[in-house]
């Protein structure tokens, strides 16, 4: 297991940031080629998407990809 890697984008002009291990770049990086968006532009999406259970937006992101896949591996 690698250990978090942290990265910050622009999201509604406010700066932030989220740490995510690499495969769960790797996986956001491959989904956001696939809608032809940028990673910086899918993780805008996934926050705006986000119910406001107060979990940060990391864990938002790591749900997402797995809700993605799982969406994918039943069809």
């Amino acid at each position: 297991m690698t250990r978090p890697i942290k990265r910050s984008f622009t999201i509604a002009g406010h700066r932030t940031s989220i740490s995510l291990e690499a495969a769960f770049w790797e996986a956001l990086k491959v989904v956001a080629a696939e809608q032809r968006l940028s990673v910086a532009r899918l993780v805008a999406r996934i926050d705006r998407g986000r119910s406001g259970d107060g979990g940060g937006l990391s864990s938002a992101v790591r749900v997402w990809i797995l809700q993605h896949y799982r969406s994918s591996a039943r069809r």
